[in-house]
């Protein structure tokens, strides 16, 4: 099993971007170009590597190579977006990888590319790329060909020697057992062995609602891979598990008027094979909160006006202030209600509610967190 920590060290330490890897310092596939970016890279990448895994490390900075990171991201369905743009689409899974030196929320992603010995192309035109659109590596760069397009394999014996070196053993992993009891002492940390083989730790701040239990503040790693499985401070997450699985339901808070109203968002499991394989299955559970329209025109008239304060820097009293803080999830209910444009006036706040204060943009990119899940399943 490879740790995907010691991959990441391996790849970035193999000289510069290359035909088999590339690095990011962010990704933005909720806006129109940079899904398009990404989907070129994936492609290119794909193309280049007929062969081998191929991969992409988001956190990085490019010119010295320094770990700085990213959010959270937790789509389970990036593939859908992958097979709805690509034809002949690889399998692609994105992944989370804490370091010790990076804060609590932060990660590297990685995206792992497995292609399917086919060219990869466009579907459909996006932003400035048009469909049937073929993209291989010329060293580091993504580029369009057009013409002797054929599947090559250059790169098998140097994949397989940098994940070789990446393999996990029992050293790694019992450093990465107390390395999460130790960060995460303050939050209640366990850990569980699946199949004599799988370690998984977890945290959260347990309590109690009419007779079922909830966690808080979750974390939950699976430390063979170092791969963060899920990470919130915000939502509410019951936890189940066996002697072969781990199940855990995320519920979002999306009350109106201060207060407090959850819902079903996801279900994931976790199931640990004998052959030291596991596998990681999601679903939506999620069914949009209805609520009166008239309410809802009243709040949705309130943002608008709050949102043009913002854009014009007015000075906020301490009611508006409270609704700053609920706008994001607000504009998602209107959206789940009917509203269309309210999803145009989020985007329309996100430079201002980043500019205004650390906790509102991380509520801002909460609802866009709930919004990406429910817009690709």
């Amino acid at each position: 099993m490879i740790n995907k920590r010691l991959l990441i060290k391996n790849l970035l330490a193999h000289n510069d971007e290359n035909s088999f890897y590339d690095k990011k310092r962010k990704i933005d596939i909720g806006q129109k170009e940079g899904k398009a970016k990404f989907l070129k890279h994936i492609c290119a990448l794909s193309n280049s590597n007929s062969k081998n895994n191929s991969y992409i490390i988001i956190g990085v900075d490019d010119e010295d190579n320094k770990i700085i990171g990213v959010d959270f991201f937790d789509d389970s369905k990036i593939q859908n977006l992958i097979n709805a743009y690509l034809t002949n689409p690889p399998i692609v899974q994105y992944e989370n990888i804490p370091f010790p030196h990076l804060p609590d929320h932060k990660v590297v992603g990685l995206v792992t590319i497995r292609p399917i010995n086919k060219i990869t192309s466009l579907r459909k035109n996006i932003w400035k790329y048009y469909g049937g659109s073929v993209f291989f590596r010329d060293g580091s760069m993504s580029m369009p060909k057009v013409f002797d397009i054929e599947i090559k394999d250059v790169n098998s014996e140097i994949v397989s020697a940098i994940e070789t070196h990446a393999q996990n053993n029992i050293e790694h992993t019992l450093n990465g057992v107390f390395d999460f009891l130790q960060k995460r002492k303050d939050y209640h940390p366990q850990y569980k062995v699946f199949k004599e083989y799988f370690v998984l730790c977890w945290a959260g701040q347990k309590k109690e609602v009419k007779h079922e239990v909830f966690y808080s503040r979750v974390d939950i790693e699976l430390i063979n891979e170092q791969v963060r499985l899920f990470f919130s401070n915000l939502d509410e997450v019951s936890i189940e598990y066996d002697e072969g699985s781990f199940k855990i339901i995320e519920y979002v808070n999306l009350g109106l008027q201060d207060t407090n109203k959850y819902f079903m968002l996801e279900e994931t499991i976790i199931r640990f094979e004998e052959n030291a394989n596991y596998t990681i299955d999601t679903q939506l559970l999620f069914e949009p909160p209805q609520y009166d329209k008239k309410v809802l025109h009243h709040i949705y008239n309130a943002n608008n006006a709050l949102l043009k304060d913002i854009q014009t820097n007015a000075p906020l009293n301490k009611q508006q202030e409270l609704d700053l803080k609920n706008l994001p999830v607000t504009y998602l209910i209107c959206y789940f209600n009917g509203f269309e444009d309210a999803i145009t006036k989020l985007e329309e706040a996100k430079p201002h509610l980043r500019n205004h204060s650390t906790e509102v943009y991380q509520l801002y990119k909460e609802a866009i967190r709930i919004l990406r899940k429910i817009k690709y399943s």
